[in-house]
């Protein structure tokens, strides 16, 4: 038995079965690339779901992170720490805000959003209590809660996991018509990813995120933007909404705040939103610990100093015009921006998922989203002779055909 079905035997004795990855099992990884157990190397053009802008293992990262651990690691909210203010100091300023809420997951800025937003609400407009109602779209993914769930047009996510949480308003994604008509004296947030990742990689048309930003000031609402995986240099601005102008009342950021080193999120905002909170509202055990703190700051200073925003604009709008080129017959759509790029399979060609394993095979790491998708968003630390070295093992795997998988009886 080789190591690789060594560790694949024992996950799936040990495991939950919640994730269907790759057949793959990593061991070590630099920069843009990563090695298996069995020591064969691959170019990693997933990057964690956007979490690791940075690279892997990015040295001033870790070297923060090896410093912080020789100092002090966690000491909870119940006490200050000397690396959390900096950090938050350096975020907002880096992202325009007056505060920010510190959290650890994703999906917990999210919840910590979600909570902001009802409590302004009941506050600060006056809706009457226990009827605030949150507006998102349709397709989206702001992750797994049974809250956020509540709130997902993806069957599976709900199936199983009711009841659910009320309060939730769903419009078609790129409608601003439809928002506008959904609104309601009780609405108080419109939250809305700027370019719908786990949705397949769907970019909403030019001057959505703008006629939004109008209609939730026109209405006296709060438009939040979700910039997990798009915001922090991915899409080539620092921030997706910088490519319409727009600036939210609020932001949520996750993934690459830490350059995948550490779970660090955030939720920002100004005193008028996140003035609402007072202690014992909201918290965090290891929200805002210093390890976080202090890697943080490194991973924001990368992003700055090593421009890789301007990096994911000039390579990623590359990439993304040779991947347009390859012209294959089993492909339906090549869109993105920057470095976040999905490839659509059409249907009658079967689902992306064979396409991940054949560009596996190859030494390519991509993942399938909605069936249909391949999704291409490496480290923005890639260099242009790696996607040089990719492009052509890329067209030859989307020439290949595959038989669509027969549906269940």
């Amino acid at each position: 038995m080789t190591r690789t079905a060594e560790y694949l035997d024992e996950v799936e004795r040990c495991s939950a079965r919640n994730y269907k990855p790759l057949p793959i099992v990593l061991e070590r990884g630099e920069a843009a690339w990563v090695w298996d157990v069995e020591g064969k190397k691959y170019l990693d053009c997933l990057s964690a779901y956007s979490a690791l802008n940075q690279g892997h293992r990015h040295p001033a990262i870790v070297r923060a992170a090896k410093e912080q651990l020789d100092r002090l690691t966690l000491t909870s909210r119940a006490f200050h720490n000397d690396r959390m203010g900096p950090f938050l100091h350096q975020l907002c300023e880096l992202a325009g805000f007056a505060k920010a809420l510190p959290m650890n997951t994703g999906a917990e800025a999210v919840e910590t959003a979600m909570k902001a937003v009802r409590k302004w609400g009941y506050r600060v407009k006056g809706v009457p209590e226990g009827k605030a109602e949150i507006i998102g779209c349709e397709n989206n993914f702001h992750g797994r809660t049974i809250s956020i769930i509540s709130w997902s047009t993806e069957p599976q996510y709900r199936d199983g996991f009711g009841p659910l949480t009320p309060g939730f308003t769903l419009v078609p994604y790129g409608d601003a018509a439809a928002l506008e008509r959904a609104i309601t004296p009780n609405t108080v947030a419109f939250i809305v990813e700027p370019i719908q990742g786990e949705g397949g990689v769907i970019v909403p048309p030019a001057g959505y995120l703008k006629r939004a930003r109008e209609i939730c000031t026109r209405h006296g609402i709060l438009f939040v933007a979700d910039e997990i995986q798009t915001g922090l240099g991915r899409t080539g601005k620092m921030f997706a909404c910088e490519w319409e102008g727009v600036r939210p009342d609020a932001m949520i950021l996750g993934k690459a705040l830490s350059g995948g080193l550490y779970p660090v999120s955030a939720f920002l905002a100004d005193e008028a939103v996140m003035g609402v909170f007072t202690p014992g509202d909201h918290g965090s055990t290891f929200g805002g610990n210093p390890l976080g703190a202090a890697i943080g700051c490194a991973a924001l200073r990368v992003l700055v100093e090593e421009k890789l925003a301007d990096r994911a604009l000039e390579l990623g709008g590359w990439f993304l015009a040779e991947l347009r080129k390859i012209g294959s017959p089993h492909v339906a759509d090549v869109r993105g921006l920057g470095f976040l790029i999905g490839v659509e399979i059409r249907k009658a060609s079967g689902a992306a998922r064979p396409y991940c394993e054949a560009l596996m095979e190859r030494g390519i790491l991509a993942k399938e989203t909605h069936d249909q998708v391949v999704r291409f968003a490496p480290p923005l630390v890639i260099a242009k002779a790696d996607l040089e070295w990719a492009l052509p093992r890329i067209a030859e795997v989307l020439a290949m055909s595959f038989e669509p998988a027969m549906a269940a009886p």
